[in-house]
Protein backbone atom coordinates (compact mmCIF):
# COMPACT_ATOMS: atom_id res chain seq x y z
CA UNK A 1 0.00 0.00 0.00
CA UNK A 2 1.43 3.15 -0.89
CA UNK A 3 2.93 5.09 1.98
CA UNK A 4 0.43 8.37 1.78
CA UNK A 5 -2.73 5.97 1.71
CA UNK A 6 -1.40 3.97 4.74
CA UNK A 7 -0.49 7.44 6.53
CA UNK A 8 -4.47 8.81 5.86
CA UNK A 9 -5.39 5.19 6.72
CA UNK A 10 -3.93 5.42 9.96
CA UNK A 11 -4.84 9.09 10.58
CA UNK A 12 -8.43 7.57 9.70
CA UNK A 13 -8.24 4.92 12.10
CA UNK A 14 -6.73 7.16 14.94
CA UNK A 15 -9.47 9.88 14.42
CA UNK A 16 -12.28 6.85 15.09
CA UNK A 17 -10.71 5.45 18.02
CA UNK A 18 -10.48 8.95 19.67
CA UNK A 19 -14.50 9.32 18.62
CA UNK A 20 -15.44 5.76 19.45
CA UNK A 21 -13.64 6.57 23.19
CA UNK A 22 -14.84 9.87 23.05
CA UNK A 23 -18.64 8.35 22.74
CA UNK A 24 -17.64 5.78 25.30
CA UNK A 25 -16.61 8.66 27.65
CA UNK A 26 -19.52 10.72 27.21
CA UNK A 27 -21.96 7.32 27.63
CA UNK A 28 -20.02 6.69 30.81
CA UNK A 29 -21.04 10.25 31.83
CA UNK A 30 -24.78 9.96 30.60
CA UNK A 31 -24.95 6.85 32.51
CA UNK A 32 -23.25 8.34 35.71
CA UNK A 33 -25.62 11.13 35.25
CA UNK A 34 -28.89 9.14 35.05
CA UNK A 35 -27.51 7.12 37.71
CA UNK A 36 -27.23 10.71 40.22
CA UNK A 37 -30.83 11.35 38.98
CA UNK A 38 -32.70 8.58 38.50
CA UNK A 39 -33.58 5.86 40.88
CA UNK A 40 -32.80 2.18 40.34
CA UNK A 41 -35.47 -0.11 40.16
CA UNK A 42 -38.02 -0.37 42.62
CA UNK A 43 -38.38 -3.51 45.12
CA UNK A 44 -39.58 -3.97 48.49
CA UNK A 45 -37.99 -2.63 51.04
CA UNK A 46 -37.23 -5.41 53.62
CA UNK A 47 -39.12 -8.37 53.70
CA UNK A 48 -39.98 -9.71 57.65
CA UNK A 49 -40.09 -12.93 57.63
CA UNK A 50 -43.40 -14.65 57.91
CA UNK A 51 -44.26 -16.21 61.19
CA UNK A 52 -47.01 -18.99 60.53
CA UNK A 53 -46.47 -20.73 63.87
CA UNK A 54 -48.61 -19.73 67.10
CA UNK A 55 -46.09 -20.80 69.18
CA UNK A 56 -43.70 -18.20 67.21
CA UNK A 57 -42.79 -15.10 69.65
CA UNK A 58 -42.67 -11.95 68.30
CA UNK A 59 -38.89 -11.46 68.39
CA UNK A 60 -38.28 -14.18 65.52
CA UNK A 61 -40.63 -12.13 63.37
CA UNK A 62 -38.32 -9.03 63.30
CA UNK A 63 -35.08 -11.23 63.68
CA UNK A 64 -33.97 -11.08 59.62
CA UNK A 65 -35.34 -8.66 57.01
CA UNK A 66 -34.09 -9.93 53.87
CA UNK A 67 -34.13 -6.31 52.86
CA UNK A 68 -33.29 -2.95 53.57
CA UNK A 69 -35.20 -0.12 53.45
CA UNK A 70 -32.81 1.41 51.87
CA UNK A 71 -32.82 -0.18 48.67
CA UNK A 72 -36.63 1.04 47.73
CA UNK A 73 -35.94 4.22 49.66
CA UNK A 74 -32.86 5.27 47.60
CA UNK A 75 -34.80 4.04 44.30
CA UNK A 76 -37.90 6.23 44.90
CA UNK A 77 -36.39 9.16 46.48
CA UNK A 78 -33.31 9.38 44.00
CA UNK A 79 -30.81 10.50 46.04
CA UNK A 80 -31.29 13.11 48.39
CA UNK A 81 -29.36 16.15 47.60
CA UNK A 82 -28.26 15.14 44.22
CA UNK A 83 -31.59 14.06 43.14
CA UNK A 84 -32.84 17.73 44.33
CA UNK A 85 -30.12 19.44 42.28
CA UNK A 86 -31.22 17.67 39.20
CA UNK A 87 -34.52 16.50 38.08
CA UNK A 88 -36.70 17.52 41.10
CA UNK A 89 -34.36 20.95 40.91
CA UNK A 90 -36.26 21.53 37.51
CA UNK A 91 -39.70 20.36 38.20
CA UNK A 92 -38.75 22.83 41.78
CA UNK A 93 -38.17 25.88 39.52
CA UNK A 94 -40.96 25.38 37.36
CA UNK A 95 -43.30 25.86 40.41
CA UNK A 96 -46.00 23.55 39.11
CA UNK A 97 -45.16 22.12 35.73
CA UNK A 98 -46.06 19.23 34.54
CA UNK A 99 -43.08 18.98 31.99
CA UNK A 100 -40.62 16.28 33.06
CA UNK A 101 -37.11 16.87 34.76
CA UNK A 102 -34.63 17.35 31.79
CA UNK A 103 -31.92 15.10 33.36
CA UNK A 104 -34.96 11.82 32.74
CA UNK A 105 -32.48 9.74 29.94
CA UNK A 106 -33.93 6.78 28.26
CA UNK A 107 -33.66 4.12 31.27
CA UNK A 108 -31.56 1.45 30.67
CA UNK A 109 -31.88 -2.09 31.88
CA UNK A 110 -35.64 -3.00 32.83
CA UNK A 111 -37.26 0.74 31.26
CA UNK A 112 -40.83 0.33 32.80
CA UNK A 113 -39.19 -0.24 36.72
CA UNK A 114 -36.83 2.92 35.77
CA UNK A 115 -39.62 4.87 34.02
CA UNK A 116 -41.79 4.60 37.54
CA UNK A 117 -39.02 5.32 39.60
CA UNK A 118 -38.88 8.98 37.42
CA UNK A 119 -42.35 8.82 38.12
CA UNK A 120 -42.11 8.51 41.58
CA UNK A 121 -40.14 12.02 41.89
CA UNK A 122 -42.41 13.87 39.76
CA UNK A 123 -45.47 12.31 41.96
CA UNK A 124 -43.92 13.40 45.08
CA UNK A 125 -43.17 16.64 43.89
CA UNK A 126 -47.60 17.11 43.35
CA UNK A 127 -47.93 15.51 46.51
CA UNK A 128 -46.14 18.41 48.61
CA UNK A 129 -47.67 21.05 45.86
CA UNK A 130 -50.76 19.77 47.15
CA UNK A 131 -51.80 19.57 43.56
CA UNK A 132 -54.04 16.99 41.57
CA UNK A 133 -52.07 14.79 39.38
CA UNK A 134 -53.99 13.75 35.63
CA UNK A 135 -52.56 10.86 33.33
CA UNK A 136 -51.74 12.99 30.52
CA UNK A 137 -49.17 14.44 32.90
CA UNK A 138 -47.55 11.37 34.04
CA UNK A 139 -47.79 10.13 30.66
CA UNK A 140 -45.42 12.78 29.72
CA UNK A 141 -42.36 10.97 31.40
CA UNK A 142 -43.41 7.40 29.43
CA UNK A 143 -41.37 7.01 25.72
CA UNK A 144 -43.99 6.22 22.83
CA UNK A 145 -42.38 2.69 23.56
CA UNK A 146 -43.85 1.97 26.65
CA UNK A 147 -47.12 4.28 27.29
CA UNK A 148 -48.98 0.56 26.30
CA UNK A 149 -47.33 -0.61 30.21
CA UNK A 150 -48.70 2.68 32.13
CA UNK A 151 -50.86 0.62 34.08
CA UNK A 152 -48.07 -1.48 35.23
CA UNK A 153 -45.36 1.75 35.52
CA UNK A 154 -48.17 3.60 37.82
CA UNK A 155 -48.66 0.46 39.95
CA UNK A 156 -44.73 -0.25 40.82
CA UNK A 157 -44.36 4.19 41.11
CA UNK A 158 -47.31 3.59 43.65
CA UNK A 159 -45.74 0.48 46.11
CA UNK A 160 -42.92 2.64 45.94
CA UNK A 161 -44.97 5.79 47.34
CA UNK A 162 -46.65 3.28 49.69
CA UNK A 163 -44.35 1.68 51.37
CA UNK A 164 -41.46 3.71 51.38
CA UNK A 165 -43.50 6.92 52.18
CA UNK A 166 -46.71 5.86 53.65
CA UNK A 167 -48.64 7.36 50.79
CA UNK A 168 -51.23 5.90 48.47
CA UNK A 169 -52.56 6.76 44.66
CA UNK A 170 -55.89 7.60 44.66
CA UNK A 171 -58.01 7.83 41.06
CA UNK A 172 -60.75 10.82 41.63
CA UNK A 173 -61.56 11.22 38.69
CA UNK A 174 -62.16 7.94 36.69
CA UNK A 175 -63.15 10.28 33.36
CA UNK A 176 -60.58 12.93 33.31
CA UNK A 177 -58.03 10.22 34.91
CA UNK A 178 -56.99 12.57 37.81
CA UNK A 179 -55.60 11.73 40.28
CA UNK A 180 -54.67 12.78 43.85
CA UNK A 181 -52.23 11.52 46.54
CA UNK A 182 -53.18 10.59 50.12
CA UNK A 183 -51.06 9.93 53.23
CA UNK A 184 -52.07 6.87 55.35
CA UNK A 185 -51.24 9.00 58.25
CA UNK A 186 -52.02 12.57 59.53
CA UNK A 187 -48.19 13.50 59.98
CA UNK A 188 -48.09 17.64 59.84
CA UNK A 189 -46.38 18.91 56.60
CA UNK A 190 -47.82 17.06 54.21
CA UNK A 191 -46.09 14.13 56.73
CA UNK A 192 -42.20 15.71 56.53
CA UNK A 193 -43.45 17.07 60.05
CA UNK A 194 -40.79 20.27 59.66
CA UNK A 195 -41.81 23.09 56.73
CA UNK A 196 -39.55 23.11 53.43
CA UNK A 197 -37.88 20.45 51.73
CA UNK A 198 -38.02 16.95 52.95
CA UNK A 199 -39.68 13.42 52.17
CA UNK A 200 -42.95 12.23 54.38
CA UNK A 201 -41.93 10.11 57.04
CA UNK A 202 -45.26 8.34 57.04
CA UNK A 203 -43.71 4.83 56.05
CA UNK A 204 -41.06 5.31 58.54
CA UNK A 205 -43.31 5.91 61.47
CA UNK A 206 -45.81 2.84 60.51
CA UNK A 207 -43.03 0.66 60.10
CA UNK A 208 -42.25 1.74 63.51
CA UNK A 209 -45.42 0.55 65.02
CA UNK A 210 -45.15 -2.57 63.29
CA UNK A 211 -42.25 -3.51 65.43
CA UNK A 212 -43.94 -2.03 68.34
CA UNK A 213 -46.98 -4.32 68.04
CA UNK A 214 -44.89 -7.09 66.75
CA UNK A 215 -43.03 -7.09 70.18
CA UNK A 216 -46.13 -6.72 72.14
CA UNK A 217 -46.77 -3.47 72.46
CA UNK A 218 -44.04 -2.24 73.87
CA UNK A 219 -40.63 -2.12 72.10
CA UNK A 220 -37.00 -1.93 73.81
CA UNK A 221 -35.31 0.69 72.19
CA UNK A 222 -32.40 -1.69 71.48
CA UNK A 223 -34.81 -3.33 69.17
CA UNK A 224 -35.99 -0.37 67.58
CA UNK A 225 -32.22 0.14 66.62
CA UNK A 226 -31.64 -3.46 65.71
CA UNK A 227 -34.45 -2.84 63.51
CA UNK A 228 -33.77 0.02 61.64
CA UNK A 229 -29.86 -0.38 61.28
CA UNK A 230 -31.02 -3.44 59.30
CA UNK A 231 -32.42 -0.83 57.02
CA UNK A 232 -29.37 1.05 56.94
CA UNK A 233 -30.59 3.72 59.23
CA UNK A 234 -28.45 4.81 62.07
CA UNK A 235 -28.43 6.83 65.46
CA UNK A 236 -26.36 9.93 64.53
CA UNK A 237 -25.71 9.49 60.68
CA UNK A 238 -28.24 11.85 58.88
CA UNK A 239 -30.48 10.23 56.45
CA UNK A 240 -31.41 10.92 53.02
CA UNK A 241 -35.20 10.56 53.69
CA UNK A 242 -35.23 10.68 57.31
CA UNK A 243 -32.62 13.04 58.46
CA UNK A 244 -31.22 12.45 61.97
CA UNK A 245 -33.29 9.17 63.00
CA UNK A 246 -32.43 9.65 66.73
CA UNK A 247 -33.73 13.29 67.13
CA UNK A 248 -36.77 12.04 64.54
CA UNK A 249 -38.26 9.04 67.03
CA UNK A 250 -37.34 9.96 70.14
CA UNK A 251 -38.68 13.88 70.11
CA UNK A 252 -40.09 14.71 66.65
CA UNK A 253 -42.55 11.85 66.83
CA UNK A 254 -42.71 11.76 70.66
CA UNK A 255 -43.56 15.51 70.85
CA UNK A 256 -46.27 14.79 68.00
CA UNK A 257 -47.01 12.08 70.25
CA UNK A 258 -47.64 9.27 67.28
CA UNK A 259 -44.48 7.77 69.53
CA UNK A 260 -43.91 7.16 73.74
CA UNK A 261 -40.90 6.96 74.70
CA UNK A 262 -40.22 6.06 78.42
CA UNK A 263 -37.53 4.63 81.02
CA UNK A 264 -38.08 1.34 81.92
CA UNK A 265 -39.03 0.99 85.56
CA UNK A 266 -36.68 0.01 87.44
CA UNK A 267 -33.75 -0.61 84.92
CA UNK A 268 -30.46 -0.37 86.35
CA UNK A 269 -28.51 0.49 84.44
CA UNK A 270 -31.57 2.69 82.53
CA UNK A 271 -32.59 1.38 79.46
CA UNK A 272 -35.84 3.21 77.53
CA UNK A 273 -38.60 1.83 75.45
CA UNK A 274 -41.02 2.88 72.54
CA UNK A 275 -44.94 2.67 73.24
CA UNK A 276 -47.71 3.67 70.35
CA UNK A 277 -48.93 7.16 71.09
CA UNK A 278 -52.28 8.33 71.48
CA UNK A 279 -52.06 9.79 68.07
CA UNK A 280 -51.22 6.25 66.62
CA UNK A 281 -54.09 5.06 68.10
CA UNK A 282 -56.34 7.93 66.70
CA UNK A 283 -54.95 7.78 63.40
CA UNK A 284 -54.43 4.27 62.41
CA UNK A 285 -54.89 0.51 63.94
CA UNK A 286 -53.06 -2.58 64.32
CA UNK A 287 -55.26 -3.74 61.51
CA UNK A 288 -54.03 -1.28 59.42
CA UNK A 289 -50.67 -1.70 59.81
CA UNK A 290 -50.40 -5.33 59.55
CA UNK A 291 -52.12 -4.78 56.70
CA UNK A 292 -49.14 -2.38 55.70
CA UNK A 293 -46.74 -5.07 56.49
CA UNK A 294 -48.10 -7.44 54.54
CA UNK A 295 -48.23 -5.70 51.29
CA UNK A 296 -44.59 -5.41 51.30
CA UNK A 297 -44.32 -8.82 52.25
CA UNK A 298 -46.47 -9.66 49.17
CA UNK A 299 -48.81 -11.76 51.98
CA UNK A 300 -52.37 -11.31 53.90
CA UNK A 301 -52.29 -10.28 57.68
CA UNK A 302 -53.58 -13.38 58.27
CA UNK A 303 -50.39 -14.55 57.59
CA UNK A 304 -48.74 -12.85 60.72
CA UNK A 305 -50.28 -14.92 63.37
CA UNK A 306 -50.96 -14.59 66.41
CA UNK A 307 -51.02 -10.49 65.78
CA UNK A 308 -53.81 -10.99 63.09
CA UNK A 309 -55.71 -12.15 66.00
CA UNK A 310 -54.62 -9.44 68.04
CA UNK A 311 -55.60 -6.45 65.38
CA UNK A 312 -59.09 -8.31 64.84
CA UNK A 313 -59.68 -8.06 69.26
CA UNK A 314 -58.72 -4.95 68.61
CA UNK A 315 -60.89 -3.81 65.23
CA UNK A 316 -64.21 -5.66 67.74
CA UNK A 317 -62.94 -3.48 70.43
CA UNK A 318 -63.09 0.29 68.49
CA UNK A 319 -66.20 -0.84 66.85
CA UNK A 320 -67.86 -1.48 70.51
CA UNK A 321 -66.48 1.70 71.32
CA UNK A 322 -67.83 3.46 68.07
CA UNK A 323 -71.18 1.88 68.57
CA UNK A 324 -71.03 3.15 72.51
CA UNK A 325 -69.78 7.08 71.75
CA UNK A 326 -72.77 6.95 68.84
CA UNK A 327 -75.51 6.05 71.68
CA UNK A 328 -73.96 8.48 73.84
CA UNK A 329 -74.03 10.92 71.58
CA UNK A 330 -77.68 10.28 70.32
CA UNK A 331 -79.02 9.95 74.11
CA UNK A 332 -77.40 13.18 74.64
CA UNK A 333 -79.48 15.29 71.92
CA UNK A 334 -82.19 17.30 72.81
Amino acid sequence: MPRGQKNKLCTGEKRHQAQDGTQRQRGAEATAAKEEALPSSASPPFEVLTQRNHAAGSRSALKRPQRALSTTAESAGASRIRSHKGANCQIEKKQGSSQPPVSMMQPAGDPVSETASVLVQFLMHMYRMKRPIMKADMLKFISKKYKKHFTEILRRASFSLEVVFGVDVKEVDPTKHCYVLVSKMELPNNGTIHRGWGFPKTGLLMNLLGVIFLQGNCAAEEKIWEFLNKMKVYAGKRHFIFGEPRKLITQDLVKLKYLEYRQVPGSDPPRCEFLWGPRAHAETSKMKILEFWAKINHTVPSAFQPWYEAALRDEEERAKGTVALQAETDGSSP
